[in-house]
């Protein structure tokens, strides 16, 4: 196959992105690469990611390429589950503490850190509208994590997330539970289920 060939296809797999990393694992040279941006047109929308001229953009599918650390959380993720009925105004992601995120904050992103321990629970591949997959927590992590966010939320979202997760015929309560006791947030857990069951 040639060189060209496999960037179509690579192309036609990613939804019309095409990363750098992906290139370079199926033996495409950068200049090569480089060569078939120009040729083919494409955008570059964040460093290493390209995206075809006839793709539609998809904002958080670029973070995510661009930045495999991050999981998408609070309201992008209420977004993702649909629990909210408004799309955020920025995105909201979480990375482990440590984790230098200051290029994130420069593009407007919103930006929380949890410690090693908690970082990774309830991480779920999510596809994004425009059918690409992304990680964000589940639906129990997002409702601990705007209960533990809830003084810096807009109550509006808060209480539809809240009602629209209980609602849910996919909710898991006793994942609810478990992560409750995670977080040590067992007592607002249980005063928002008890006032909505």
């Amino acid at each position: 196959m040639k060189r060209f060939d496999i960037l179509d296809l690579l192309v036609k797999q990613g939804n019309g992105y095409l990363c750098t990393s992906q290139a370079l694992k199926h033996g495409v040279s950068k200049p090569t690469m480089a060569h078939y941006v120009r040729k083919r047109n494409m955008e570059r929308v964040a460093h290493g990611v390209y995206l075809a001229e006839d793709a539609w953009p998809d904002t958080l599918y670029q973070l995510h390429l661009s930045n495999s650390r991050v999981i998408f959380s609070h309201e992008t993720a209420l977004m993702l589950h649909g629990l909210t009925e408004r799309e955020p105004h920025t995105a909201y992601v979480t990375v482990c503490a440590g984790y230098n995120a200051s290029h994130l904050r420069k593009q407007g992103v919103q930006v929380y850190q949890d410690n090693p321990n908690t970082y990774q629970v309830g991480i779920v591949n999510v596809k994004t509208f425009f059918g690409n997959t992304v990680l964000a927590y589940d639906m129990e992590r997002t409702i601990c994590d705007i209960i533990r966010s809830k003084k810096t939320m807009d109550i509006q979202v808060f209480r539809y997330a809240m009602r629209e997760y209980m609602m849910n015929t996919h909710k898991n309560l006793l994942q609810l539970a478990k992560y409750a006791r995670l977080f040590h947030i067992e007592p607002m857990v249980r005063l928002y289920t008890e006032v909505l069951l």
